[in-house]
């Protein structure tokens, strides 16, 4: 069972396979589109729950929210299924590819047998697509690799039921209906308010004010917790933020990008002025990571450096917080 399915590498996961399985249906939205339609921009502290020994930091919403949401808003249908038992999310995935069905699969991540070691820990909400069965394994697709590859059966049922935070449960995805007529300029429009609405939110868990909860928490965590317990947290939330999950600079180019594509169709110049400014943002992000990665490699030599951390976090919130107020007016 072989499914003639293009692969393309993109910058994330949800993304990648959102879009390459619309691609198998004739319907060509790059992962910048499908990301700022499905209003992939996000940020929500957790402090009471711990992922990896530290509190739950996510640059972006809950696994399945971009598709779904950009597919809402374009009039495409998704089915999603979860199976409790094993067997049973096997037949499933068997019998789509034996009717031409590429199917996504939320995996987790430490067990992927064709990930670096470097790359693996316990995240469980990483996406790929199956687009065969050959010789007992299974064809995959994942859009962060510039190549494809192959899981065992033992191997893939180990990913797709893979314990802890986001379980999958086997869950696995597949467009089923796509309308002639896309209206896209409504569709991005939508996707842009939303981002709004998320990120400017009243509630500090989410958004700008969740992002200067975490900035003034650094400072707070190195005085009660101590440096070790301090530079882990902190190591977290660059993990999540720049590899596994995405997020930071990597989300801020993505949207850009979108903002660049939405700007000719639009015809909305502002939106092109504002690509740079969430590009620019981006490339702080990247900076804030470096830092953060000195510290806990013990490279950095700074005084105050908590301190310091907090600050540069502090600014790129004010900068968010003033992105998003013009985007909003700007749409």
């Amino acid at each position: 069972m072989k499914i003639n399915f293009e692969h393309h590498q993109t910058a994330h996961c949800e993304n990648g396979v959102a879009s390459n399985l619309l691609l198998n249906k004739g319907l060509k939205l790059s992962e910048p589109m499908i990301f700022g339609i499905g209003s992939g921009l996000f940020f929500v502290y957790l402090p009471f729950l711990k992922v990896n020994f530290a509190p739950g930091f996510s640059y972006r919403p809950m696994p399945g929210a971009i598709f779904s949401k950009a597919a809402r808003r374009l009039g495409i249908k998704i089915k999603r299924l979860k199976f409790s038992n094993p067997q049973d999310a096997q037949k499933a995935l068997e019998k789509n590819l034996e009717n031409n069905i590429p199917t996504g699969l939320q995996v987790g991540v430490f067990n992927l047998t064709y990930f670096p070691e470097e790359y693996k820990f316990h995240f469980n909400a990483h996406n790929l697509v199956v687009y065969g069965k050959e010789d007992g394994k299974f064809l995959i697709s994942d859009p962060v690799m510039d190549y494809v590859t192959t899981l065992t059966e033992a191997e893939l049922e180990k990913v797709r039921y893979a314990k802890g935070a986001l379980p999958p449960k086997g869950h696995m995805y597949f467009p089923t209906y796509i309308p002639e007529n896309i209206h896209l300029e409504e569709a991005i429009k939508k996707g842009i308010k939303d981002t709004c609405k998320n990120m400017l939110a009243p509630v500090p868990i989410v958004g700008v004010k969740a992002i200067r909860w975490v900035a003034k928490s650094i400072p707070k965590w190195a005085e009660k917790k101590g440096t070790k317990t301090t530079n882990h947290y902190l190591g977290q939330l660059i993990r999540m933020q720049e590899e596994i999950g995405t997020g930071g600079g990597g989300f801020r180019f993505i949207y850009g990008a979108f903002l660049q594509e939405a700007a000719v169709i639009l015809k909305n110049n502002e939106l092109k002025e504002l690509s740079k400014e969430i590009t620019m943002i981006g490339d702080l992000w990247r900076d804030f990571a470096v830092d953060i990665a000195r510290v806990y490699k013990n490279r950095n030599s700074k005084s105050d450096i908590y301190n310091n951390l907090s600050k540069s976090m502090l600014h790129i919130a004010d900068l968010e917080e003033a992105f998003y107020k013009k985007l909003r007016k700007a749409i």
